[in-house]
């Protein structure tokens, strides 16, 4: 199996991505932030008994409410929290409760329904959560840049911390794209961080085979672009079977899961393949093309003296 270079190509891509996500972000179409970020209205139920969270989202749909988030208290789970985008009025708010009160008594006809509160509720997650994300994001950077430095080279650091500033920066840009099926809420923080894991395992395994292949007397003589071609294909089963179990596992849980399994597994589905694309297709030869400078600097620095 041949494998070429086609770092610059993907790059190009991936600015493209990013421009259009940035785009996006300032004509107002950025990130679609979820209920618990965004606040909203609340509405409580006492259905007076456990109910299926499977029949309430039938109900909110067929009342066309489109944006929902569902919570169960109360000592036997018979309490029923309704969050929803926020109404302009109580005028609005107190529609809406009638509305869904009503068909509840029709879905529960044995029960005797009563609304216990409606009106608007603040954001239940902090923003600070997101900032605690992103500067998680960045302390692992520097942790990468320093780990790598000290385990390959300062090169290898460098090409390994850009690779996964190249996949935050790509999983917010599909998250923009995507935002009619992907809103940032706080399950998507925990899959930001797997992905970020995803990437050091991958940046990690092709760099210790770099190393591996350089110290090898078959492979002196080779350019260092050579070199990043045949580790990669020699890390081409381990990457393609690992991404495609990640992909079966998470990609199942996408397709037939409930919708609170689906905003964690399909973020992690795309953030594997960008993780897998970005080590095997951009990081190496970056730094093979790092590698590559050096000694044409030393070279110029010789002629000069």
């Amino acid at each position: 199996m041949k494998i070429q270079n086609h770092s610059r190509t993907c790059l190009i891509v991936s600015g493209c991505l990013i421009l259009i996500a940035l785009v996006m972000t300032l004509l107002g179409a950025g990130f679609r932030l979820c209920l618990d970020f965004s606040g909203g209205c609340l509405i409580s139920f006492d259905i007076g008994q456990a109910f299926e969270q499977g029949d309430v989202a039938a109900v909110l749909k067929a009342q066309s409410v489109a944006t929902y988030s569902i919570a169960v208290s109360g000592d036997n789970g018979s309490v029923l929290q309704i969050r929803v985008p926020e109404l302009e009025g109580e005028e609005d708010i107190r529609a809406l409760k009638e509305k869904l009160e009503t068909a509840f008594a029709e879905k529960y006809q044995d029960m005797e329904i009563q609304a216990t509160a409606a009106g608007p509720i603040g954001p239940a997650a902090d923003i600070v959560v997101l900032q605690n994300t992103l500067i998680c994001l960045l302390f692992a950077i520097a942790f990468i840049l320093v780990y790598f430095i000290i385990r390959f080279d300062i090169r290898s650091g460098i090409a390994a911390a850009a690779g996964l500033l190249h996949d935050g920066l790509l999983m917010a840009s599909f998250m923009v794209i995507l935002r009619g099926v992907l809103r940032i809420n706080s399950s998507f923080t925990a899959a930001m961080l797997v992905i970020a894991a995803c990437s050091i395992h991958n940046l990690y395994i092709l760099f210790n085979r770099i190393r591996e292949n350089r110290k090898l007397p078959a492979f002196r003589n080779l350019s260092r672009e050579e070199i990043v071609n045949i580790s990669l294909r020699q890390n081409c089963g381990r990457t393609v079977g690992a991404l495609l179990v990640t992909l079966l596992l998470f990609g199942t849980l996408s397709a037939i899961g409930a919708e609170a399994i689906r905003e964690v597994s399909l973020p992690i589905v795309i953030g594997a393949v960008i993780s897998a694309y970005s080590a095997n297709m951009i990081s190496g030869y970056v730094w093979a093309m790092l590698k590559g400078r050096a000694p044409a600097k030393k070279k110029a620095k010789a002629r000069k003296a």
